[in-house]
């Protein structure tokens, strides 16, 4: 049987109106410690997010969610909080805040590969 390792993941959503409390998931942030592994994976669904009674900047909300791409690779173009380690890097970007994207609350699990684990929630949770 494949060893499993502890896992932890958010949903990564876009929050049109904060006051509004309405949310579009688009993405997921997933983070193994076992085995040093943080990715985020997401899509921005125009049409979806049209909808709102708003107006989103796309361009502005695509470099956000690039932001965490960044910040997850831990390489000089994550800035400052992308030189934090992994750890660190994670609780970052999932730490709660009232602005465009947020993150929902941090979920634990097992899981034998994160990056197959990443993809499955991404299709059952964002798609």
């Amino acid at each position: 049987m494949p060893e499993k390792y502890l896992f932890e993941y958010a949903v990564i959503r876009v929050v049109p109106r904060v006051e509004r409390e309405e949310f579009v998931n688009v993405g997921i942030i997933l983070y193994c410690s076992a085995q040093g592994f943080l990715q985020t994976k997401y899509t921005l669904p125009e049409e979806r997010l049209r909808v709102f009674p708003c107006e989103l900047d796309m361009t502005e909300l695509h470099e956000r969610l690039r932001a965490f791409e960044r910040i997850c690779a831990g390489r000089k173009e994550g800035g400052i909080i992308g030189q934090l380690p992994v750890s660190g890097r994670f609780r970052w970007l999932t730490a709660a805040r009232s602005t465009l994207v947020q993150t929902s609350p941090v979920h634990p699990g097992l899981c034998v590969d994160p990056a197959d684990t990443l993809a499955r929630l991404f299709d059952q949770l964002v798609l």
